[in-house]
């Protein structure tokens, strides 16, 4: 993307904010066309999100990597209704950020998605003691408070990879009753690896509305998941995709290799799809969906860019889990490498730590084992990897945050 991003009169007419140069859009600032350019009327494409109704538009925001307010209004305004965020993203300040944004804004003019989970057992993905429905019920009025709502629109059981965590009586009981009491209106789930067997858990469950899979052209197993999600949109259930880029390198978007542009694109060629979250941290990054939001026909280049780059490793974990029967420490292989793309993709360090620092992992992990018997299936250097994630655990949150 060229460096001169969305128009410079919009950015000289914005405010000056101290160090860095960094600028501010105010809160119903639109992205303009370029000096001297007309600006040519195109309509925004919406799908519906299954059976909720919800009219929703192709591209939404994934507010996770972000704590600007600012760039949140200026999604709001330019047609980005949708805001995605969790109890624990950015150390559990990123809902209240939003729920400022979000004061004093008409309730049907945005909607809203949050998500949490309970404590799981690492290697197996199943549920603790500790994981029970009056603990998940409080994360759900916490979420409410925190983002000064009167109700949430979709609650996601969040980061699911085995079928038992996904119907789990506990949490689904909470969501119920939540449901049923008005606090949210529809039930999600998320998952970023094994997503075939949760959707169609999610679809057997007759309790959830919507399902949040991993989704992108990197995908070896990116057919069982369009089948899974082709199911899913049968059945009524909204489909919301995420990890549409396939973690690129160097940000979420700049990565001269991957045409970020093209990536979108691909995952909205799926008409079972009727959304995709983008984890945007700039404004040049969101005025590269809004074109999206207009158009997201492939052209030939695109296709062939991302078929050359579906033949790179890159920095997306395929969640095969393989790799855990192979490790002799039995170590959270996925996540720690879900952790080296938040770090080395998105640049997201504070993400990367809090995931490395809830693993409980052993103080020297991969010390005393020889050669590393763990195989990737994307041929990765396994035990590099570690030792290079691992090092965040022992950086002071304060030089990061």
């Amino acid at each position: 993307m060229s460096k001169k991003g969305m128009g410079r009169r919009e950015f000289l007419k914005s405010t000056a904010a101290g160090l860095g140069g960094f600028v501010y859009l105010s809160a119903n600032e639109k992205i303009s066309p370029a000096e001297g350019q007309e600006k040519k009327e195109e309509k925004i494409i919406y799908r519906t999100l299954g059976k909720t109704g919800m009219k929703l538009p192709v591209i939404t925001m994934g507010v996770m990597n972000t704590s600007n307010p600012a760039l949140v209004r200026a999604a709001l305004s330019n047609g980005l209704y949708y805001l995605d965020t969790a109890q624990t993203y950015q150390r559990g300040t990123n809902e209240s950020m939003i729920g400022e944004v979000l004061k004093g804004r008409p309730r049907d003019s945005f909607a809203i998605a949050t998500k949490a989970r309970l404590p799981i057992q690492q290697t197996t993905g199943l549920y603790t003691e500790e994981a029970t429905e009056e603990a998940y019920a409080q994360k759900i009025d916490i979420s409410l408070k925190n983002l000064g709502l009167d109700y949430i629109d979709i609650y996601h059981h969040h980061g699911v990879w085995v079928k038992e965590t996904a119907l789990y009586e506990p949490v689904l009981n909470a969501l119920v009753k939540a449901k049923k009491a008005g606090k949210i209106r529809f039930i999600g789930i998320t998952t970023h690896q094994n997503e075939p067997e949760i959707i169609n858990a999610a679809v057997d469950s007759k309790v959830y509305d919507v399902v949040l899979p991993a989704y992108n052209f990197r995908q070896k197993h990116g057919e069982e998941v369009k089948k899974a999600i082709a199911r899913a949109a049968e059945a009524g259930l909204g489909v919301i995709a995420m990890k549409t880029i396939g973690g690129n390198v160097g940000g979420s978007y700049h990565n001269t290799q991957i045409d970020a542009l093209a990536c979108l694109k691909w995952a909205l060629q799926d008409a079972n799809v009727h959304t995709i979250i983008t984890g945007f941290t700039t404004f040049d990054q969101l005025e590269m969906d809004v074109k999206v939001l207009r158009d997201f026909s492939l052209s030939k280049a695109e296709k062939e860019n991302l078929r050359l780059a579906a033949l790179q490793s890159g920095l997306y974990c395929q969640g095969c889990r393989t790799c855990l029967t192979a490790c002799v420490k039995q170590l959270p292989i996925p996540d720690l490498m879900r952790a080296y793309m938040y770090l080395y993709g998105y640049r997201n360090l504070v993400e990367a730590q809090d995931l490395v620092s809830s693993l409980n992992l052993p103080a020297n992990p991969c010390g005393d084992c020889g050669s590393c018997p763990v195989k990737c299936l994307n041929q990765w250097n396994v035990s590099e990897r570690l030792r290079n994630i691992i090092r965040l655990r022992d950086v002071p949150s304060e030089f990061i945050a």
